[in-house]
């Protein structure tokens, strides 16, 4: 079983714990119920806060805090789904998968 080099795991938990600030700030969400959030968490749909207005601002606090650029044509409902589909998304934008 290969193991994880642990400064590519530093910078999932950074990237982890970045979007969640952002959630919690952009879209005033709990911060304790944001730490709850697991991959199967659903985002769009799910949580009333986020909705087609709030999507905009989310995207664009993740660009400006994560160091990445998301492209109109990259923006779907599969990657706002749920927590996982959202942090795999920036998690691939960081080169981190």
């Amino acid at each position: 079983m290969a193991s994880e080099h642990p400064k590519a795991k530093n910078r999932q938990d950074e990237t982890d714990n970045m979007l969640r600030q952002v959630l919690v700030d952009v879209l005033a969400l709990d911060p304790a119920r944001v730490a709850r959030f697991d991959a199967e968490t659903g985002l769009f749909g799910d949580l009333p806060e986020l909705d087609s207005m709030a999507v905009a601002g989310l995207l664009t606090e993740i660009e400006d805090r994560l160091g990445i650029m998301i492209e109109d044509d990259e923006v779907d409902t599969d990657m706002l789904e749920t927590y996982g589909a959202l942090l795999a998304f920036v998690q691939g934008k960081r080169g981190q998968n």
